[in-house]
């Protein structure tokens, strides 16, 4: 097996929706934007870094992938997704942008000094988390 922090290794998170459409419209809304090499009407392939990707599927393309029942995330917590952005302000920004597109907020802001971050649910319930870390604090 290679290195298990390989810098060419790539990261696919798929994570089930109910309204492809609508969860794009949603995430684009966030700032996001969608690989069209990767995206037809059943899936939508989200940059979230470099090397990480969200890949929305409708739940019916989700399920020729997954080989057990799919939980519903608005009752049961599948995962949380975090993704880190660039300042306090754009944490901040960026849930608004959320709770204006139709997401809830989930907590209120934790500020931890050297890392702030706000939690939100999306249309379909998923858990999310945006957050800053202060570069200084992580070198």
């Amino acid at each position: 097996m290679s290195n298990p922090a390989d810098p060419g290794r790539m990261l696919f998170v798929n994570m089930p929706v109910a309204d492809l459409e609508r969860s794009k419209a949603f995430f684009s809304k966030l700032g996001f934007s969608f690989d069209p090499m990767f995206t037809d009407e059943s899936a939508a392939c989200m940059p979230v870094g470099e090397q990480a990707f969200v890949m929305l599927l409708g739940r019916e393309k989700f399920a020729e992938f997954a080989k057990l029942p799919m939980a519903d995330p608005t009752t049961h917590t599948l995962a949380l997704y975090c993704f880190s952005v660039s300042s306090r302000d754009e944490v901040d920004a960026v849930s608004a942008a959320a709770l204006a597109a139709g997401g809830a907020e989930a907590d209120g802001a934790e500020d931890h000094g050297f890392m702030y971050s706000r939690s939100f649910f999306d249309l379909d319930g998923h858990g999310w988390q945006v957050m800053w870390m202060d570069p200084a604090a992580t070198a």
